[in-house]
């Protein structure tokens, strides 16, 4: 089983990243998916989640209207698209999935200057 993250980096406040999550290794496309993320000093918290079929989205408040998360059933990915990003959305972000157990990626650095 692998959840691999990649298309974190550093930008500045405002600007936009997409993540991606490259899964292989169990059912994907019976899987829930998400992402969560961290702060330094801070626990990890959920910041989007995304039913099997992509029918159900959920967003943490803090995110909503800004983030949006898809998957690709077809490929095994998982994304999130980050628009008008802000210091406080600096952290590691790491997909999720749920399918019978949990797996979770390596995770990937995003960091948003002011």
């Amino acid at each position: 089983v692998q959840l691999v993250e990649s298309g974190g980096g550093v930008v500045q406040q405002g600007e936009s990243l997409t993540l991606s999550c490259a899964a292989t290794g169990f059912g994907f496309k019976d899987s829930f998916m998400s992402w969560y993320r961290q702060a330094p000093g801070k626990e990890r918290e959920s910041v989007a989640s995304i039913t099997s079929t992509g029918a159900g989205r959920g967003y943490a408040d803090a995110v909503e209207g800004r983030f949006t998360i898809s998957r690709d059933n077809d490929k095994n990915m998982v994304y999130l698209q980050m628009n008008d990003l802000k210091p406080e959305d600096t952290g590691v972000y790491y997909c999720h999935a749920r399918f019978v157990n949990e797996y979770w990626g390596q995770g990937t650095q995003v960091t948003v200057s002011s």
